[in-house]
């Protein structure tokens, strides 16, 4: 895997099925962003977010958490910013649709672990959907959770993915802003 833009082919994009994506982790995070899964193009490229479609890096940047637009390939930077991303389950699919709820379950099994050993302040899953069934809350709702993962406070964000028609840009870097300014306030938001 390359550190430098590349555009895999068409070819290298279908061979990527079950391939994973290193987490960008480390202690101490200000906030461990929690992707469904990664899709076939970030396992070719091996970055997450990278599918030109995605929306995750603007949200990012359009909503402050960064001061310039980052891109999938300098993702390491995130670190610097008190951020990072793994992801519920590790294996690369054509979509979220491809994952059982099993595989959901124990996702949210091995984030937990995650989340003990390096204790962000906000824990921010990407997805109402996946987190709904993951972590056994049918009712949940985008936005900050009453639930704690550890010390970390829980808030559930729309899927950035270019296919989640639900979410203009707009309304992602909305979204994206309440967790920055929840963030920003001396209690960690509550």
């Amino acid at each position: 895997m390359s550190d430098r833009p590349w555009r895999p082919s068409p070819v290298e994009v279908a061979a990527a099925e079950g391939r994973t994506v290193p987490d960008v982790i480390a202690s101490r995070l200000d906030v461990l962003f929690v992707g469904i899964n990664p899709g076939l193009y970030s396992g070719a490229v091996g970055h997450h977010f990278a599918r030109p479609g995605n929306r995750f890096w603007k949200a990012l940047h359009g909503s402050g958490f960064t001061h310039r637009l980052l891109g999938p390939f300098e993702e390491r930077e995130l670190v610097r910013h008190g951020l990072g991303i793994t992801n519920l389950v590790a294996r690369a699919t054509a979509g979220a649709a491809d994952l059982s709820d099993r595989e959901l379950r124990d996702g949210a099994a091995a984030v937990r672990g995650k989340v003990e050993r390096t204790r962000p302040r906000f824990v921010a899953l990407l997805g109402v959907g996946a987190y709904r069934t993951a972590f056994g809350i049918p009712g949940a709702t985008v936005g900050p959770q009453p639930q704690r993962l550890g010390k970390a406070r829980v808030w559930v964000l729309p899927n950035p993915s270019g296919l989640n028609a639900h979410y203009q840009l707009p309304a992602l870097v909305d979204e994206f802003g309440k967790l920055r300014r929840a963030l920003s306030r001396r209690d960690g938001g509550g």
